[in-house]
């Protein structure tokens, strides 16, 4: 029996927002969306083909509709982070995979 150890320093909050994420090793982004995210971290569901990797280091671009974009001068919100988690077993949604993401 595998036990999992709750491991989150911040509170989740459930959010279905598309993201792209890119991936320096493959030199592309891939789409997917996000699932929960907290000023630490987020979880996103990537396409199975998503070369992802434990430790590789992504930059994950949260689009903004073009009212808060002309409000905050850009058109993406882009976070640095680090793959903690790569759950191909169960994931949220059965054409993907869950990435579990610390932003840096």
């Amino acid at each position: 029996m595998e036990m999992l150890v709750e491991q989150r320093r911040e509170e989740r909050t459930d959010v279905s927002w598309p993201v792209s994420v890119w991936l320096p090793e493959a030199n592309r982004f891939f789409n997917g969306r996000s699932n929960n995210i907290s000023k630490g971290g987020v979880l996103i569901t990537v396409p199975l083909s998503t070369p992802a990797r434990e430790g590789g280091v992504v930059e994950v671009n949260f689009p903004r509709m073009n009212t808060l974009a002309k409000e905050k001068g850009q058109y993406a919100r882009i976070k640095r982070g680090r793959i903690v988690r790569v759950d191909r077993r169960n994931s949220l949604d059965d054409a993907g995979i869950g990435l579990g993401i610390a932003f840096d």
